[in-house]
């Protein structure tokens, strides 16, 4: 018999997208593990893929179930698509006789007879198969046979000493049903793995992964989204974004209009994130698009994340402004995701924006703020996910743009968030009336990376594009969205922004 491994590293992979990186790279292996879980969370499809990639790499593997019986386990797998080659079942399930009362025992509590039973049956499976990895479905049913705590405690206990015995990795699961629930028996695991999901007022529930436990390595604490989808189990680590930090030089990026890189004082910084505000139907989307054209064509990747807008309204709208984003999209240059902000979870958002930037994404536009804002569960963590985002993004010299919608058309304008303060660059689109016209202006109210004017520019969508005009320097009170004429001659010269 093998001495347990007693190096705390030795991790084995989990077979688990994702949650290898929030273990800090898997799971030691010859240890004794708890995953719990409400049922519906997900236990056994995360069994199933443990035990399928000890398979793939050739390891023995068992699922010993004292509750679903072999055919609903591999129903369960073939949802998923998953091959069972390799993996073992071993039902550990009363049969109907217990149904007779002939049968029912009376001289002796069930319990200490059945018990016994089923650790006989439990162990004997395992020295016929002699596994590397072993998953017993489910404590709960352990729980009830024992008929106390300290019984039940101690029969776990057994359990981990006799895994550790023979090199073999223990997964066993707790669906929580039990009335009377020891939490002690966390003590006894190596690591506590905790499945968590919680309803919504509207849309898909929130499914959360944490580790509650795992002795003597830094694993990534706090709640991780995961999503339960054909194919398995996938988790979306919390992004920590200072885990990666660095200082670099940074060049502009110019949209490809003159008059816009010289209002914006030559372009925008690579790793600067930029807020386009203003109410709707002002060309915030199009002036986003603008930077995304121009990245393309030099060769550069984009992504855009839509929430309001489809897909392919996107496409037809570039088109009718002489932006045309298919050509792009064709190439590879650019992705665009459809974002459902009622069936995608924070951090699958957060995965998705930052798996753009590592599959070399130069430009990303998340369109917009609001619907960001609808994505989010509870409106608190708002600006904790997008600074960590905007955060990871910008070390990784991405330009990031974020469209802000103001509720209004002119004067007075509100949003239901402001980002303004977290955004390296604040670009303001308004309507103002003008001799019988409504027109727009476009101004640049804050740049980090470098100067800028501070002027107003006219600012208009044709059929050839954006254009950004001269300054607006005979009219008073702009941003009042009446503004009067005044006379040019004692107006104000366009003055520069100092370094910010």
């Amino acid at each position: 018999m093998a001495a347990q491994n007693t190096v705390s590293t030795d991790f084995i992979s989990t077979g688990i997208p994702g949650l290898d990186n929030v273990l800090g790279g898997g799971l030691t292996k010859e240890r004794l593990y708890l995953l719990e879980g409400d049922p519906g969370s997900g236990k056994t499809t995360m069994a199933l893929q443990f035990l399928i990639e000890g398979a793939r790499r050739g390891e023995k593997v068992l699922y010993i179930t004292l509750a679903e019986n072999n055919i609903e386990l591999r129903a369960v797998a073939d949802a998923h698509g998953f091959s069972m080659d390799g993996v073992t079942v071993h039902e550990v399930i009363p049969d109907d006789g217990l149904l007779d009362p002939a049968e029912q025992y009376t001289a002796l509590h069930p319990s200490e007879v059945e018990l016994g039973e089923t650790n006989d049956l439990i162990l004997n499976m395992i020295e016929k198969v002699c596994p590397t990895r072993v998953v017993l479905d489910s404590l709960s049913e352990l729980q009830l046979l024992s008929g106390s705590a300290l019984r039940y405690r101690r029969h776990v206990l057994g359990l981990k000493q006799y895994f550790a015995k023979r090199s073999c990795t223990a997964l066993l699961l707790d669906d929580k049903s039990s009335a009377r629930r020891d939490l002690q028996v966390r003590s006894i695991a190596h690591g506590v793995i905790s499945l968590q999901h919680s309803d919504s007022d509207y849309g898909a529930e929130r499914r959360v992964v944490r580790v509650l436990k795992y002795r003597g390595i830094a694993y990534r604490r706090g709640p991780h989204d995961y999503s339960i989808i054909t194919g398995g189990i996938v988790v979306y680590p919390r992004v920590v974004a200072a885990e990666s930090r660095e200082v670099a030089s940074r060049s502009q990026v110019q949209s490809g209009l003159g008059a816009l890189d010289a209002l914006l004082g030559g372009g925008i910084e690579e790793g600067s994130s930029t807020l386009i505000s203003g109410p709707p139907g002002t060309g915030k989307s199009s002036l986003a698009s603008q930077f995304v054209k121009s990245i393309t064509q030099r060769g550069g990747k984009a992504s855009i994340f839509l929430f309001e807008e489809s897909f392919n309204t996107l496409l037809n709208r570039s088109r009718g402004i002489g932006m045309d984003l298919r050509e792009p999209l064709e190439a590879g240059l650019l992705t665009v995701h459809q974002i459902d902000p009622a069936e995608m979870s924070p951090g699958e958002f957060t995965h998705a924006v930052c798996g753009a930037a590592d599959r070399g994404a130069k430009v990303v536009v998340i369109d917009s703020l609001n619907g960001y804002l609808n994505a989010m569960p509870d409106a608190k963590f708002l600006t904790t996910h997008l600074h960590e985002v905007l955060t990871y993004l910008g070390q990784r010299g991405v330009v990031t743009f974020l469209i802000g919608v103001h509720q209004g058309m002119v004067g007075t304008m509100t949003t239901g968030i402001d980002v303004s303060y977290m955004a390296d660059n604040v670009l303001i689109l308004r309507y103002f009336e003008a001799r019988g016209s409504v027109k727009k202006a476009i101004s640049v109210f804050k740049k980090r990376g470098s100067s800028h004017e501070t002027t107003l520019r006219q600012f208009s969508i044709t059929a050839q594009g954006i254009q950004v005009g001269a300054v607006l320097d005979n009219f008073q009170g702009i941003l009042t969205g009446v503004p009067a004429v005044v006379d040019p001659s004692n107006s104000n010269d366009a003055t520069r922004g100092s370094f910010a």
